[in-house]
């Protein structure tokens, strides 16, 4: 296994940082491998926004459920799928944008997706880890007038990043043939290999907690998908532009 696999596979989320501040050569390193991520169709449907006034971070981290690593983190980024760069190319080029389209609401999602994970990578090549914040999108109008986020753009997804200050046992995934398929979709025999991966994760989880917490993954995901989620997001989107027609 060679280095880059070995960082990949070493993947785990970080919410405790070292209150050590973060060179502005590698901030820069990680916007430009975020920069380096694929795009569809050269679009580069993305804006990345660096989050450092101290006021502005307590909102955030009160609108993403009150997440203190939010406000503590030495860096956050907030990543959001754009479409105001294509907007501004078309009318360099006198044609006019056609706007509201799933397809332009897909492609800006992943482009700002990908670029994300390319910066998370980046960042834990140089020593430092992060964790995705999702909790973005608990308060997505209040984000958006916060940062000032503009018509056909909105947050995906925020991101701490910093020097560790914990080093967490990496949580185990999926078997890989619960997730990986050859010719055809086939979900035969997966619910013995969830109830075995299950044990996995109650054991991770009582390792991890001291016995507080003994969940399996099944029993997670069960408790969450029960429940709405985000179910303001629809009406949000369309009211920044994505109408999905």
């Amino acid at each position: 296994m060679n280095d880059i696999l070995s960082l990949l596979k070493s993947h785990k989320s970080i919410r405790r940082f070292q209150k050590k501040p973060i060179e502005k050569d590698l901030i820069k390193e990680i916007v430009e491998a975020a920069q380096s991520a694929s795009t569809s169709s050269f679009m580069q449907a993305y804006t990345i926004i660096q989050i450092d006034n101290p006021i502005a971070r307590k909102e955030i981290a009160h609108l993403c459920g009150d997440q203190k690593y939010v406000e503590e983190a030495p860096l956050f980024f907030v990543f959001c799928a754009d479409l105001n760069h294509i907007d501004l190319a078309c009318q360099q080029n006198s044609t006019a944008m056609k706007k509201g389209y799933t397809e332009t609401f897909i492609i800006a999602t992943i482009d700002a997706s990908l670029a994300a994970q390319n910066a998370l990578i980046a960042a834990e090549s140089m020593g430092l880890a992060g964790v995705f914040i999702g909790g973005i999108r608990n308060n997505p109008e209040k984000i958006v007038k916060l940062l000032e986020i503009p018509s056909n753009a909105y947050p995906v997804l925020g991101m701490c990043i910093g020097y560790p200050d914990q080093h967490p046992e990496i949580r185990p995934r999926l078997p890989i043939d619960v997730i990986y398929k050859i010719d055809k979709y086939s979900n035969e025999g997966e619910i013995s290999k969830i109830q075995d991966y299950d044990k996995s994760v109650s054991e991770y989880y009582y390792r991890r907690t001291k016995g507080k917490r003994k969940e399996g993954w099944s029993q997670q995901m069960a408790s969450k998908m029960e429940g709405e989620l985000r179910p303001h997001m629809k009406e949000f989107l369309a009211k920044q532009g994505f109408i999905m027609k």
